[in-house]
Formats: C-alpha cells, structure tokens, sequence
C-alpha cells in the first residue's frame, strides 16, 4: 500500500473543496497525520488553488517554482522537466492541452503565472520559492543545472521576488508547499535508495522528446 493510500483513510465524510477549474484531473489525497488534503503534482504538471491544502512533488532534474500572493492567498506549484530556448519554441505547434508544452520551463512558468492572475493574484504581490535541478541522470549534458539557471533568469525577468531556493548538486528532493501562506517544506532523498526517481524522470524525458508539443498560451 502506498503513502498516499495510508494518508487516506479517515478521510472527511464531505470530501475536499472543489478544486479550480482545469485542476480536477490532479491526484488529491488526505493526510491524516497533518489534518489537510494534499494535491500531488506529476512531471508536466502545475497545480493553482485557493483553498486550504497543500501542494507536494519529487524532483530529480527537474525543477518546481512555488508562487504565492501573500494578500489574497492564493498560490501554486509546477514541475517541469526542461528549458525550452527561443529556437525550440520557433519549432511549436500550437493546439489547447496546457499538460504538453508545460514540461518546458517557460511555458510551465506561465501557465502557472497566468492562472493564479485570472483567479485573483496580483502580480506585483507574486513571491517565489524554487527547487530542484539535481544532476541525478547520467548523462553529458546537465539538464538540472539548465532547469536551475531557467528558473531564476525568468524570475528575475519577470520581477517576482525570489524568496528561497534549494537548486543544484546531484540528489533528489521532496517539496511540501503551502500556497496561502508560502510556507515550503524540502526533503533530500538519498539518490542509491530512490531509482524510481530516476527512472521515472528517465522515461518521462524519453516521452516527451516524442511528442509534439500543444498548448495555448499568452506570453508576456
């Protein structure tokens, strides 16, 4: 049985709140031992609420930004698995499935950023906390590292107050956020005993790399 199916039972009779709009298909489960429902985010996914839960994900490779409004409590988390460049995106075709093209950087980055504006954030309040980038793939290119360096280069772009971070060096790590408060919790998992992180990233990149990318976005 897993964690989240332990962290299930006892759950409240009445359910969780709604999820927004667009958000129904991410997997939310009860934490008994906190008291709260948690939505767990997977690669290409990013998650925006309202309501009094709490966010999670493992990263590798890739990297999570968590962004908050501190006044009008409201935040999220994403996860996305690489940069995309000025050439790569040149090389898109658009369609309306925001879950393709978030597994780059940027447009992961928006999405989340756009949706927390539509359901009330403001931007000048936008905070962020950002984690992730480990080199736990073998391979010649640093993609973490790539992740990393995206993240804060747009942050700072787009003048959204870094607030934390934990990026780099070669493990994975666990992120609990608290998106009303901006409160984040991170665990570093120790890479010999973790390889369903591995191969999970390792396949989700071979994945990807084969798929076209769709999604409709506006960019600012």
């Amino acid at each position: 049985m897993s964690d989240d199916q332990k962290a299930s039972f006892d759950r409240p009779a009445d359910g969780p709140e709604a999820t927004l709009p667009g958000f129904e298909h991410v997997n939310r489960y009860w934490n008994r031992g906190m008291g709260v429902f948690i939505a767990k985010i997977l690669p290409g996914e990013f998650y925006v609420t309202k309501t009094d839960e709490l966010i999670a994900t493992t990263l590798g490779s890739c990297v999570s930004a968590c962004i908050w409004d501190p006044e009008n409590k409201i935040g999220g988390m994403n996860h996305f698995m690489l940069p995309l460049t000025d050439k790569d995106a040149k090389e898109v075709t658009w369609g309306n499935i925001a879950s393709d093209a978030t597994r780059y950087g940027n447009y992961a980055m928006e999405h989340l950023v756009n949706e927390m504006l539509k359901y009330g954030a403001i931007r000048r309040n936008l905070r962020a906390k950002v984690f992730g980038g480990g080199k736990v793939l073998s391979q010649a290119t640093d993609v973490g590292a790539k992740n990393a360096d995206f993240v804060l280069l747009y942050l700072h772009q787009e003048n959204i107050k870094l607030e934390a971070q934990d990026l780099g060096d070669v493990y994975p790590r666990k992120v609990l956020f608290d998106p009303k408060t901006g409160k984040a919790k991170m665990k570093r998992i120790q890479v010999q005993n973790n390889e369903t992180i591995i191969n999970r990233e390792r396949d989700y990149r071979k994945s990807i790399n084969q798929a076209p990318v769709e999604g409709d976005i506006e960019l600012f």
